[in-house]
């Protein structure tokens, strides 16, 4: 019987690839959003469904960015993996871990986020349809 030892190492990277499958999700769901605004903008047009058509807009910009920002550090941290991996650590140091942590939070924060906009978005088309 062979002993296999997975580190915090090979946790992170499984996590990392998690995280880039979910944020590579989001992004495309946030432009089938986008797109759906802009179908439903070519149908209706009045005052106050363009002011919230606009902050909806918005907000889909916005989870783009931080979707972006968030791949950005994802892929940082994936570096330092691996060179941890390179230099033969077994164990992430405390700061690795810190930043391990703080994206782990929020991505959870994302998912959270991006679930309830995407809600009041089809909420929002349901009553004004």
């Amino acid at each position: 019987m062979t002993n296999s030892y997975i580190s915090k190492l090979d946790q992170y990277h499984h996590e990392h690839l998690t995280w880039e499958r979910m944020l590579d999700f989001f992004k495309q769901e946030n432009a089938f959003l986008k797109t759906r605004l802009s179908q439903v903008l070519d149908r209706k047009i009045d005052k106050e469904f363009l002011a919230l058509a606009e902050q909806f807009q918005n907000q889909f910009i916005i989870k783009d960015d931080f979707i972006d920002e968030l791949k950005h550090d994802i892929n940082e941290m994936e570096r330092s993996v691996k060179e941890s991996t390179v230099a033969l650590k077994i164990v992430p140091d405390i700061k690795a871990e810190a930043k391990h942590n703080k994206l782990r939070n929020e991505m959870e924060y994302l998912e959270k986020n991006f679930a309830q906009l995407k809600n009041e978005f089809n909420k929002y088309l349901v009553s004004v349809l």
